[in-house]
């Protein structure tokens, strides 16, 4: 009779314990850099806030729509029209102060490089981009949450961010629900004109969210608005 081998139980058992272990490890990596991720955005969104609000104290008027901006801020070279609204030459303003913004902000110091703007689409000279090198905006509009709400300014992330990642975004600073509080969902395609990429959608199967609750498992394509 010839004698059989093969795997032990001792032998099969330390194996599914390693493979237990990398995949352990694994799903551990992934949830560091997905909580990576959600720190980078609200970093970037708290970080653009304190620029907005920080403008506002000291110079009494909004970065982007300042209509004294080129006489008291070196090197800035665009006024705004100073009718307290952040909007676009189509919306009727004397500039794209969506893209003007920037100049101030970084003009007088309150956000990091240097922007100098240009009217029609966003570029890296005159705008800052999200982690996923979709443009970020600061605009007075209603395109965020479900739509038809009120005319608000609000800071846009861009788009190109994931269902899963929002929705964590959305539970860390609010309430979890992409069209209620001051984070909500926003369709802006990350850029406009010649710079714009594809327009997150929802609600609806496949879409960023429905109803009230972000997609899952994660959509690719997703963007979110803060209100100020």
């Amino acid at each position: 009779m010839r004698k059989q081998t093969g795997f032990t139980l001792i032998e099969i058992a330390i194996v599914l314990v390693i493979i237990g272990l990398l995949l352990g490890g694994v799903l551990k990596g992934q949830e560091l850099i997905t909580s990576a991720r959600v720190r980078n955005l609200i970093s970037q969104q708290d970080g653009v806030k304190a620029a907005y609000f920080g403008f506002l104290d000291r110079f009494r008027a909004l970065p982007g729509d300042y209509s004294q901006a080129v006489a008291n801020i070196a090197l800035v070279t665009t006024n705004g029209n100073g009718n307290g609204q952040i909007r676009s030459i189509a919306a009727g303003d004397v500039a794209d102060e969506f893209i003007l913004v920037w100049e101030h902000l970084s003009r007088a110091g309150f956000i990091n490089g240097s922007y100098t703007y240009a009217a029609g689409a966003e570029s890296p000279a005159s705008a800052p981009t999200n982690p996923y090198a979709r443009y970020i905006q600061v605009i007075q509009d209603a395109v965020y949450g479900a739509g038809g709400g009120a005319v608000r300014h609000n800071i846009k992330t861009g788009n190109q961010i994931s269902s899963e990642i929002l929705a964590e975004i959305d539970r860390k600073v609010d309430d979890g629900n992409p069209v209620l509080g001051v984070f909500q969902f926003s369709t802006y395609p990350g850029g406009t004109g010649a710079s714009a990429g594809i327009a997150p959608t929802g609600p609806g199967a496949g879409t960023c969210y429905t109803g009230t609750t972000w997609t899952a498992p994660t959509v690719p394509n997703c963007g979110g608005a803060s209100l100020l």
